[in-house]
C-alpha cells in the first residue's frame, strides 16, 4: 500500500524543516510533496534541501489551489494532507494513516487538543460545524482541520478541491454527500495559533468569507 504526503506551504521557513523531518520519520510514507504556494521567504529552498518533491508555484493560489496543483503528482493508495506549520507534531499523521489503512474510514480528519490560548469567538468553526451536521448528521469538533488522510477512491471522488480556506469544509460535506465514511481521529498535533490581535482577526475574517463562499457554492449544487 503506497502513501503520499502533501504539504502546502506559504512562508513557513521557520517550521517547514521540522515538519518535513517528522513526516520523513514515518516509515509508512513513500513520497512527500511540498507545494510552495508563492512564498517570499526561504520555504522553497529549505524544502528542496530536505530531498522531497517540490512544486514551486510562482504566485500564491491559496490552500485549495496548492492542493489542486499537487493532484497530477499523486498516485497513491492513501494521500495525507498536512499543514506546513505542524513541526515535530506532524509525526502524529500516523494515526490518520492507520484509520484509513485499517478500513475504518475513507476520510480521516485530525482533531487537535484544546488550544493553549484563546483565539477567536468560534464564529467560523461553529458555522462550519453546523453545516457539516446538516449535511451528514456528523458532530464535528474539528470542522476546519487541514490534517487529513483519504483513500484513493475518496480522492478521486472529491478532487478537485475548493480554493482558499474553504477547502476542508467543502471536502467534508462532499464526502458525506457521496456516502464516504468520515471520522475524526484524536491527535496530539499542534500548530501556530492565531490570537485576538489584528492579524488574527484578519485571518479569521478571510477564513469566514471563504467558508461562506463554499457553502453558497454547495447549496447551488444541491448539497
Amino acid at each position: 500500500m503506497t502513501i503520499t504526503a502533501v504539504i502546502p506551504a506559504y512562508n513557513e521557513e521557520e517550521r517547514i524543516v521540522d515538519t518535513l523531518r517528522a513526516v520523513k520519520s514515518l516509515p509508512q510514507i513513500d513520497d512527500i510533496i511540498v507545494v510552495n504556494d508563492g512564498s517570499c521567504d526561504q520555504t522553497a529552498r529549505r524544502a528542496r534541501a530536505e530531498g522531497v518533491t517540490l512544486i514551486d508555484l510562482p504566485a500564491n493560489r491559496g490552500k485549495g489551489g496548492a492542493l489542486n496543483a499537487a493532484l497530477p503528482y499523486i498516485d497513491a493508495d492513501i494521500t495525507v494532507f498536512l499543514d506546513a506549520d505542524l513541526g515535530k507534531s506532524a509525526g502524529e499523521a500516523e494515526k490518520l494513516i492507520e484509520a484509513v489503512r485499517s478500513g475504518r474510514c475513507d476520510l480521516a480528519i485530525a482533531a487537535f487538543p484544546p488550544a493553549s490560548s484563546k483565539g477567536g469567538f468560534g464564529l467560523v468553526k461553529g458555522t462550519a460545524a453546523r453545516a457539516i451536521k446538516r449535511a451528514g448528521k456528523m458532530e464535528a469538533t474539528a470542522p476546519l482541520s487541514g490534517q487529513r488522510a483519504l483513500n484513493r477512491r475518496a480522492l478521486t471522488l472529491l478532487a478537485p478541491f475548493d480554493e482558499d480556506y474553504g477547502v476542508e469544509l467543502g471536502m467534508t460535506i462532499r464526502a458525506l454527500a457521496k456516502g464516504l465514511r468520515v471520522m475524526e481521529v484524536p491527535t496530539g498535533m499542534t500548530h501556530k495559533e492565531t490570537g485576538r490581535d489584528i492579524r488574527g482577526f484578519l485571518h479569521r475574517g478571510k477564513q469566514f468569507l471563504d467558508v461562506i463562499r463554499v457553502l453558497n457554492k454547495l447549496r447551488r449544487n444541491g448539497l
